[in-house]
């Protein structure tokens, strides 16, 4: 399993988060809401430190992780975050 980010989806986090070189995001499972991997949950995003960190993807200092106890929700798909322009936020396919 691992995290794929295009471009435009890491400079939207980085602008919407204020992201800094040694900051952390989060990528979690959240009860309520749909996806296409777990029915009644969806994908949280926060900013925040690992503590047991499994999935883990860098880009310009900053780091996307998943935690092991989230690992569950994946389904063993890669998340692959990519951006949709007109509604100019990121999106998550499972695959």
């Amino acid at each position: 399993m691992n995290i794929y980010m295009c471009d435009e989806a890491f400079s939207w986090y980085k602008e919407e988060l204020q992201l800094q070189r040694g900051d952390y995001v989060r990528f979690f499972a959240r009860y309520g809401g749909c996806s296409t991997v777990q029915k009644g949950f969806s994908l949280g995003v926060n900013k925040e430190s690992p503590i047991d960190a499994s999935v883990i993807l860098e880009k310009e200092g900053i780091i996307f992780f998943i935690e092991q106890n989230d690992t569950w929700y994946f389904d063993d798909h890669d998340l692959h975050i990519e951006f949709d322009e007109k509604r100019n936020e990121p999106i998550f396919t499972y695959r």
